[in-house]
């Protein structure tokens, strides 16, 4: 296999992050997003690429709250799974996270392994207190309410475990 690098995204790879996406859309392990939802969050996501330039992974850091972060839309392609390019996106997002500040990182996951393996537990219920909580739940964002676990998004998280990250 080819060596990789792992960088921020440009708004000229959003068709080939979609591209990464629809599979996994199609097979229903993740939820698609319209074009122009991609190109409003590109300054979230960092891209993995083979020598020749083609995208062989993403993921996004998409910030919750003060502290709060969660990562998105992780994707490697199938033949690239098993070679590091996860872990790397993974790293990377959370040196962002660091950056910007936050403590802790979310993610909904059927990887639970993948994820238990970077230092994620999963989590219960209640992991922001009331104030906060108050705060989260008037945001029209899916992830937030999928990180609160509110009713109308279980559809969305049937068979998913939600994880949390300290920093």
């Amino acid at each position: 296999m080819s060596e990789y690098r792992v960088r921020a995204a440009r708004s000229a790879d959003v068709r080939g992050i979609q591209s990464l996406l629809e599979p996994f859309v199609q097979r229903r392990i993740l939820l698609g997003k319209d074009l122009v939802v991609l190109y409003e969050a590109v300054q979230q996501f960092v891209v993995a690429e083979d020598e020749t330039g083609r995208l062989v992974g993403c993921g996004a850091l998409h910030v919750m709250w003060e502290d709060l972060g969660e990562v998105r839309t992780l994707i490697v392609a199938d033949e690239w799974l098993h070679h590091g390019v996860g872990r790397a996106i993974v790293e990377t997002l959370e040196t962002n996270a660091r950056g910007l500040g936050l403590s802790r990182l979310f993610c909904l996951t059927f990887e639970v392994e993948f994820f238990t393996r970077r230092g994620f537990t999963p989590i219960g219920e209640q992991v922001v207190d009331p104030d906060v909580y108050s705060q989260l739940v008037r945001s029209p964002d899916e992830g937030i309410a999928e990180f609160l676990d509110l009713a109308h998004v279980k559809p969305n998280t049937l068979g998913n475990t939600r994880m949390l990250k300290q920093l």
